[in-house]
């Protein structure tokens, strides 16, 4: 049986998604729920102040389209002769909702930076309706290129980039629209000259994808707390290409299967955690099964209870997630 949200989510999970379509096309988005928490760019003074773990600052990633990047240093940082893997992180939000400085996300990546220890650099794509996908898919594009360039000039790179960053351990890292993100950011950057940056792994926690045909875990859930099938409907067809339904290649993965066809098994090693309180389990489930039928190495993490992105709320899961992550990341770098 899935777990039964805590009392915090008993009252406040159906309002995450609190939203006005304007007549102009564009959100007006509530975030009573998540508040944003601003950058900790250095310790606290004060010695009564709460301990971080992670030191973290916004900077521009493209000024043209106005997206930016929040860095996680793990606090204390290693000396500059420890090197540390780099995460790029895309967090959730069904494309439409969220920042990379909404409180749960800006938390998680802090526990990413001090657990794994890593530089985790999570990007504020746009977001849709004002942006439709592939815009979230650009900025993504656009996150590996600035990785790849702080490797160009070493007297012009990020300084924490420059001091602490392994370039050869790279990971693409998202939770549910942040980790389809980083699939499609995956495939794409096969067709991009990276060096000498090297993706090791994707982490995809609670993908999310769809399809027109009903899966049963969306039938089974189709009233759920957090993400009910009429929400969901509505962020697929407020985030994809106008026009498109759910079959389109950015929430299908069977039908991204057809598209991308062998070009999916020269992705690196991929981790894949879920839950089967979860409306989309059953298509992460799917997504693991293609990328195993193409020869990808996948470690899944599937567990009985939970609901969808429990990790962002519970801390005992978090911690779990983190260790499991871990391990992943672990692996990756000494293969």
């Amino acid at each position: 049986m899935a777990d039964e949200p805590p009392p915090f989510q008993s009252s406040k999970l159906s309002d995450l998604l609190k939203i006005h379509l304007n007549q102009n096309g564009t959100l007006t988005r509530f975030y009573d729920v998540v508040p944003t928490l601003p950058p900790s760019p250095t310790p606290p003074t004060n010695p009564n102040s709460n301990p971080i773990h992670a030191l973290s600052k916004d900077i521009p990633l493209n000024p043209t389209t106005t997206t930016s990047l929040r860095l996680f240093l793990p606090h204390p940082p290693p000396p500059p002769s420890v090197k540390l893997p780099v995460v790029l992180y895309f967090h959730g939000g069904g494309f439409i909702l969220f920042h990379a400085s909404s409180s749960v996300f800006h938390d998680s990546c802090s526990d990413f930076a001090s657990l794994f220890p890593a530089i985790v650099a999570s990007v504020d794509y746009r977001l849709a309706p004002e942006h439709r996908l592939p815009a979230a898919y650009d900025d993504a594009v656009d996150a590996i290129n600035w990785l790849r360039n702080q490797t160009i000039d070493p007297t012009k790179s990020e300084p924490w980039i420059r001091d602490h960053a392994d370039f050869n351990n790279c990971f693409l890292m998202g939770c549910s629209a942040g980790a389809n993100i980083a699939y499609f950011a995956g495939l794409r950057a096969l067709d991009m000259d990276i060096n000498p940056i090297k993706i090791k792994g994707l982490i995809m926690h609670v993908p999310y994808f769809s399809g027109v045909q009903r899966s049963e875990s969306e039938l089974r859930l189709i009233n759920d707390q957090l993400l009910p099938l009429h929400k969901n409907d509505m962020m697929w067809n407020l985030s994809l290409p106008k026009g498109s339904n759910r079959d389109h290649m950015f929430c299908n993965p069977m039908v991204s299967n057809v598209i991308y066809g062998d070009k999916i098994g020269k992705l690196p090693r991929c981790f894949i955690n879920g839950n089967d309180g979860d409306p989309l389990v059953d298509k992460q489930k799917e997504l693991a099964k293609i990328l195993e039928g193409h020869g990808v190495q996948v470690v899944q993490h599937f567990v009985e209870d939970g609901f969808h992105a429990i990790e962002l709320f519970d801390k005992a899961k978090a911690m779990v997630f983190c260790e499991n992550v871990k391990k992943f990341v672990v692996e990756a770098i000494a293969s």
